[in-house]
């Protein structure tokens, strides 16, 4: 059947797919005034998988980061009203703030001031959201920036040339400029743009399962490893179990049944332990993949379309968060013609070997978690240096993000890392003052020389004294947060406009 166009207007961006790293993106594009529409297959935003224990997540400092710089952070609710839901442990009374693979992290173990760049009134490093709420505050502001939501249209394929492509739903079409693929690990956008996706296969299925447990008594408290696998009671009536198959059962496509999951809860966990009833369930893997590039032409992938891993710590939302952040206004210069040559190309560089980073995280838990005696010597290892302040404070940072940053060119320490959350002495803080999405000169010595520089360039210029300026005299940022250029005393002018014009154009 031929398909009919659905509207004779051209969009600057499709984009596949409108979970959160989809609409984020859109909300970033829309934001810098590109015309978006968002294809989304389920005709539902509504799932009841998302009430699973796998439906909360724990959003990681540049996620969070990202989400208070375009004033979005006040709206999510459940972080306010719910506790941490890591129990607290007994050893010593600590509070469990995380795990690497299933060994606990105490915050009484993490030396903050080891973070020498981060500000003590900054965002929480870490807070819990669910899936289903970020959804609803995305949608809601993505509706407020003009943003095309149609769903129940799953793509089914796509054809490009040099001016803009066809987007194809069954029997229509649609025309746009570009297409990003944030449709999830079996991402159509990929596929059919004939990506290649390297990387590993599993090492266990992993169920997630809504359940009546007869005698939950018989099943120990939080994470147990035992010779055959892993389980969890997450909360009541919820259980996570790796079953260590090498991923056959879900590679299977089998529905998972009472009588199936009964059979490995008590394979694993060593008990006859009863499930009356079972309500819903879901099965995963630690498969771990990456596309090998992340744009072909007018095409790009970003999220779980561009790389997949174990979802252990909720590590696969905050990278695809990252990947919108990222692309957004890399894209949205790109599309208006503001964007200096290879601006969109550093999506790219910057973005893949921070993906590759968190694969090879994934792995590294998957190895030290598999029932064999190899991997628990591994483990006893890891736990005793997640014992000591150093080991606790580096893997904190690494599972909170603090240590994430961009190679880029520049001297100085903090160039390619998030700015710190400056107060300025009126009480602006630098999150504020990033809502509209804008580049920004910060210069805290009211350098006339930056003030001229900062008019060439499509830059904002921002004058005045910080509460705490770590030293620092000037600092250029990207849009999306990272520094671009800083210097502490003297500055040079000719690298401040070198790498101005790295990022921006002349205004």
């Amino acid at each position: 059947m031929k398909a009919t166009a659905e509207q004779s207007s051209q969009y600057d961006v499709i984009i596949s797919g409108a979970g959160p790293v989809g609409l984020f993106l859109a909300c970033e594009l829309a934001l810098a005034g590109c015309s978006v529409l968002i294809l989304e297959k389920a005709e539902n935003p509504d799932s009841a998988l998302k009430q699973l224990p796998f439906g909360i997540r724990g959003l990681s400092t540049p996620s969070i980061e990202a989400l208070d710089r375009r004033g979005l952070l006040q709206e999510l609710e459940l972080h306010k009203r719910m506790k941490n839901p890591h129990s607290v442990s007994t050893n010593g009374g600590k509070r469990q703030v995380g795990h690497f693979a299933g060994i606990p992290l105490y915050e009484d173990d993490i030396n903050a001031s080891q973070w020498k760049y981060r500000l003590p009134d900054s965002s929480p490093t870490s807070l819990i959201s669910e899936m289903q709420e970020l959804e609803t505050v995305l949608s809601s502001r993505a509706a407020t920036l003009g943003v095309t939501i149609k769903r129940g249209f799953a793509i089914t394929d796509f054809h490009q040339d040099l001016d803009g492509l066809t987007v194809y739903s069954e029997d229509r079409c649609f025309a746009g400029k570009w297409l990003v693929g944030c449709d999830g690990s079996r991402s159509i956008v990929r596929k059919a743009g004939g990506f290649i996706f390297a990387g590993t296969e599993p090492e266990f299925t992993g169920y997630t399962a809504r359940v009546e447990i007869a005698d939950p008594e018989k099943l120990g408290a939080g994470r147990i490893v035992t010779s055959t696998g892993m389980y969890m009671q997450s909360q009541p009536g919820y259980i996570i179990i790796q079953d260590f198959d090498d991923g056959v059962f879900h590679s299977s496509g089998h529905t998972v049944t009472l009588d199936h999951i009964q059979e490995v809860l008590r394979r694993v966990s060593k008990t006859d332990v009863t499930i009356d009833a079972l309500h819903i369930a879901t099965t995963w893997t630690d498969r771990a993949r990456q596309a090998t590039t992340y744009r072909d032409g007018r095409v790009l992938l970003a999220g779980d379309a561009a790389h997949i891993h174990a979802p252990l710590g909720g590590q696969g939302l905050n990278l695809g968060l990252g990947d919108a952040m990222n692309l957004g206004w890399k894209l949205a210069a790109t599309v208006l013609g503001k964007a200096p040559e290879g601006l969109l190309d550093s999506y790219y560089t910057e973005r893949h070997p921070v993906g590759a980073q968190v694969l090879d995280w994934s792995r590294a838990q998957v190895t030290i978690m598999k029932p064999d005696p190899h991997a628990r010597a591994l483990n006893a290892i890891i736990r005793d240096l997640m014992n000591t302040g150093d080991g606790a404070t580096y893997i904190a940072g690494r599972i909170w993000g603090i240590f994430t940053n961009y190679h880029l060119d520049g001297d100085h320490p903090l160039t390619g890392y998030s700015v710190p959350d400056f107060e300025f002495e009126d009480g602006t803080r630098i999150s504020m003052l990033m809502h509209g999405a804008e580049g920004l000169l910060l210069d805290f010595n009211a350098n006339p020389l930056l003030e001229a520089m900062a008019n060439d360039y499509t830059v904002r210029y921002i004058s005045g004294r910080a509460t705490e300026q770590l030293g620092l005299s000037a600092v250029l940022v990207r849009p999306d947060g990272f520094i671009a250029w800083a210097c502490d005393q003297d500055t040079d002018l000719a690298e401040a406009r070198r790498c101005a014009s790295r990022w921006f154009t002349i205004d």
